[in-house]
């Protein structure tokens, strides 16, 4: 009965040099359509799921800040309108902390945004040149403080390593930073180079050169180490917090709860008892935002692709999600996740081998600091698989 909300801005100003999110740079926004559309499919896909109660929502993109609060406001009255939306609910807006951003933050409030994960990525203003980034250091600081006014206890932010001419002395140095003004969590993704971003060509061309894998693993444990005396407390591969203030939205994911994703390239896990449905299915959203406003204005929905999920299948997702977090997962954790008990203990047998293997891939790659797990928060949406790449 219960269920989180990904809402996808799939617009931004610019490409950064490392980032292959499905993103679009255009000429311009039509906001009435894509409000109208983004509601449109809200809609839909609630009633198809017949669910009671919304968790948590995540706007996400894209660069959602660039969406009108308007829009925030009538995409969280849509989703109250249509189940129920408690006050306690965590609703997250990831941030480019430019001055635009910045200035738009208390509207969002206004609009019902009550967390805030800012894209910092990095304070050295070097760095931030070399992965496009549209901020500097400053803004990225400005942001953040008036963002911890806002919404104190409630802001995350978002910071990157094994950069292009970073060290593990610069790497240190500029953790103090963000810890001297970060707020109760913090994400540290390392940086994962990937085909087709000009960072990769950079990279491949001899124009740049990162940090070697064991330099980028102890930038991860020292980072780990550091965080810790700082009071943070690991919960997952890259995110870590104090006071108790964890991403729910994320941990929903990590959990193989049942996730809605509304918006282009967006993706979705849930049961659509509205049709009948029995079994949680895997669904993806048109990537092409004209193209799926189109699908959304005349079906409803600009779902391109549907596929049920097997037990086994949800038991490998249930596997490689909980071993993000450090609490793991266990039998009876697996049973009680997915609804059914007796077939949990069928499929563990076969799936024996495969956790073997998972524990020991995943156990390397981390002391490696190779796992890869570098989404940012609120991933890309819902992952169409177990996001073991790139948060969110």
């Amino acid at each position: 009965s219960c269920i989180s909300l990904f809402e996808k801005w799939p617009y931004c100003l610019k490409r950064c040099s490392y980032c292959n999110f499905n993103k679009y740079i255009p000429r311009s926004v039509n906001h009435v359509l894509m409000t109208e559309c983004l509601q449109k499919e809200t809609r839909t896909l609630l009633q198809l799921s017949q669910v009671s109660k919304i968790t948590s929502v995540f706007f996400g993109g894209g660069t959602p800040s660039l969406a009108q609060p308007s829009t925030i406001a009538a995409l969280i009255g849509t989703v109250s309108k249509h189940a129920q939306l408690s006050a306690d609910a965590e609703v997250t807006l990831e941030v480019n902390p430019t001055p635009a951003g910045k200035a738009r933050l208390r509207d969002f409030v206004a609009a019902g945004i009550n967390r805030f994960s800012i894209g910092t990525q990095s304070l050295c203003d070097a760095s931030l040149r070399v992965l496009g980034r549209d901020h500097n250091a400053l803004q990225a600081l400005q942001t953040l403080s008036e963002a911890r006014t806002l919404c104190p206890g409630r802001v995350s932010v978002d910071v990157m390593f094994g950069l292009p001419g970073q060290s593990v002395e610069s790497w240190e140095s500029e953790l103090e930073e963000v810890l001297s003004v970060c707020d109760d969590h913090v994400s540290l993704y390392q940086l994962t180079l990937e085909r087709g971003t000009s960072l990769f060509r950079q990279v491949k061309l001899g124009e740049l050169s990162v940090p070697s894998d064991d330099i980028t693993a102890t930038m991860y444990r020292s980072a780990r180490k550091r965080l810790e005396k700082a009071g943070f407390l690991q919960y997952e591969v890259s995110n870590f917090a104090k006071d108790n203030a964890v991403s729910a939205h994320n941990i929903g994911y990590w959990k193989a709860q049942q996730y809605i994703g509304i918006g282009p390239g967006a993706h979705s896990r849930f049961v659509p008892l509205a049709l009948g449905g029995v079994h949680r299915e895997a669904r993806t959203q048109t990537l092409e935002p004209d193209v799926w406003m189109w699908e959304v204005w005349h079906h409803g929905h600009g779902t391109r692709r549907r596929m049920q999920l097997s037990h086994l299948g949800q038991l490998e997702e249930v596997l490689v999600m909980g071993l993000r977090m450090t609490e793991g997962i266990s039998h009876q954790g697996a049973a009680v996740l997915l609804g059914w008990h007796g077939i949990v203990g069928q499929y563990f047998a076969s799936a024996a081998a495969l956790l073997g293997d998972i524990v020991s891939h995943v156990q390397t790659r981390t002391l490696s600091c190779h796992s890869g797990l570098t989404d940012r928060e609120g991933g890309n949406g819902a992952p169409s698989t177990p996001p073991v790449r790139k948060e969110h």
